[in-house]
């Protein structure tokens, strides 16, 4: 069973969720430099085996490429884009022409987001705009594709079409998740899951508010392939490391932790699809995409060109 998204919405990830074929999402994040070469080669190795992926919107409050160009590169690259939005950067004028211009050049999908603080990053002075907040720039985006205005109450003509996204913990109780879905959240990708089984009892809780049924999960998968990456992760807020999941990566010899972090990883999306209600996963690989079309293969999962 799909769910409830409409039949206007364009792309692959929007087909997915619709007919109910297991999604996937994956994650680049843009150069540093003034190349977009590194977006092309992980085109090339992601397009054949996800329905979309994110670019992300200067991830860390770090100087990059925009989520905007990158976006731009992966559609020439035969890479359906879900392009990041944070708050963090632009006022309301500059948010809803990203918006327009996004709609105007067949960006499908939108991920939007209030963004890390600059001072986590390497503007640390910057002033941070947060002129609106994810809820308010969802709810923008939502009346700008719906009903053709602006803010302003200005009508544009014609309006852009794009599936809307979200993020969430995956965690606690699904408060803000329903508020975000009633916002206009079409789908949502959630921080890591490490451990199934409390992931489980939250999409329980999400199932029995049915939100199952109008936005997509995509739950968050991603490999640690370092003891060091493991001690990182531990300190992201909304991740949960079990202990169970950190004795299997210590209790393996320093050249094994990679792959066994990979295997996990496999075994955490092969699990995920046994859940009820959860529409897909979203590999976060960054920097290591290449390893993506592997753990979705180990998961049993095929190349989704081949599913469509």
């Amino acid at each position: 069973m799909g769910v409830a998204v409409p039949a206007e919405r364009p792309g692959r990830l929007a087909d997915a969720l619709r007919t109910g074929r297991f999604a996937v999402t994956a994650e680049i994040g843009p150069p540093r430099g003034a190349d977009v070469d590194e977006i092309r080669e992980s085109a090339a190795l992601l397009r054949d085996w996800v329905d979309a992926a994110n670019v992300t919107d200067n991830q860390g409050a770090q100087v990059r490429v925009s989520s905007f160009a990158g976006s731009i590169v992966a559609l020439a690259e035969g890479l359906e884009p879900v392009m990041q939005m944070t708050c963090r950067d632009r006022n309301r004028i500059a948010l809803q022409s990203d918006l327009l211009s996004a709609g105007a050049l067949g960006v499908p999908n939108l991920v939007l987001m209030t963004g890390d603080r600059p001072e986590r990053g390497d503007h640390a002075d910057a002033t941070p705009v947060f002129d609106l907040s994810s809820s308010g720039l969802m709810n923008v985006a939502r009346t700008l594709r719906d009903e053709g205005r602006l803010m302003s109450g200005r009508a544009i003509d014609p309006a852009p079409q794009y599936l809307l996204g979200a993020v969430d913990t995956g965690a606690g109780v699904p408060d803000r998740l329903e508020q975000k879905v009633a916002d206009g959240a079409e789908f949502v990708q959630t921080q890591f899951v490490f451990d199934v089984d409390d992931f489980v009892v939250w999409m329980q809780k999400v199932r029995d508010l049915g939100l199952d049924g109008r936005c997509g999960i995509l739950a968050g998968v991603g490999p640690i392939r370092s003891l060091r990456a493991l001690e990182f992760m531990a300190g992201i807020p909304g991740v949960v490391i079990p202990p169970s999941f950190e004795r299997r990566l210590r209790g393996v010899p320093a050249d094994r932790v990679a792959a066994e972090g990979m295997a996990a990883a496999a075994e955490t999306v092969a699990a995920l699809r046994e859940v009820p209600g959860v529409a897909g996963v979203h590999v976060m690989s960054v920097g290591y995409e290449r390893g993506v079309p592997e753990i979705l293969e180990a998961a049993g999962l095929e190349p989704t060109r081949r599913q469509a």
